[in-house]
């Protein structure tokens, strides 16, 4: 859980995006094609940080399993609500994830707090997460870049504010993001499925003119 939405590194815009707002996960699956390399070999990893047994920070768990149910091939999803990647266990996923993965893309996906008129935001942008900032935690960064929801208020009482996030919010903005996700998977596999054509053409035309 990163408890303060700017505990990121930022190398461009971040954007922002409320989830019930008209055509959001078509919004997200923008932003995320607008920042995945489409011609690399990279596999695309998504990493949803967060534990159960936190309703603010079931965000990226909640996301997880949501991604498991659908068909995002060639995407690949670590982190669920059976299997959940947080504060105890995150370096050691990291590693297998990196061991299984030969230099993956990864994107984190986490819960935040910030200011009550950002309450329900979810942000894309360029850079890691860094769970575990706001509470001083020395946890690695996640991601070459990041979606977060802002699940509830920060500044006072932040624990308690996320024991008592409501369930009802963090799944509306799970299921936006992950069809967000699901939307851009679609994309991503047809300009991959581009592009090895054009590349083909490209080949058997050198071919011709040898």
């Amino acid at each position: 859980m990163n408890l303060k939405p700017n505990f990121f590194e930022k190398r461009g815009e971040t954007a922002r995006i409320f989830y019930d707002e008209q055509l959001a996960a078509g919004k997200i699956s923008t932003e995320l094609l607008s920042l995945i390399p489409v011609i690399s070999s990279r596999p695309i990893v998504f990493v949803c940080i967060g534990t159960d047994r936190s309703t603010g920070d079931s965000l990226g768990p909640l996301v997880g399993t949501l991604l498991e149910e659908k068909a995002i091939a060639p995407f690949h999803v670590y982190g669920t609500l059976e299997d959940p990647i947080h504060a105890v266990n995150l370096e050691d996923k990291l590693m297998e994830i990196k061991e299984k993965h030969v230099h993956p893309f990864i994107i984190g996906i986490d819960a935040c707090l910030g200011r009550l008129k950002s309450v329900g935001v979810i942000q894309i942008g360029e850079g890691p997460v860094k769970p575990g900032a706001g509470v001083n935690k020395e946890l690695p960064p996640v991601g070459d870049i990041h979606i977060t929801g802002i699940v509830n208020v920060s500044g006072f009482m932040e624990f308690f504010v996320l024991q008592n996030t409501r369930l009802n919010l963090v799944l509306k903005m799970a299921k936006t993001i992950a069809d967000g996700i699901s939307t851009a998977s679609l994309a991503f596999h047809n300009k991959k499925q581009s592009w090895k054509e054009v590349n083909w053409s490209l080949d058997q035309g050198q071919n011709k003119l040898m």
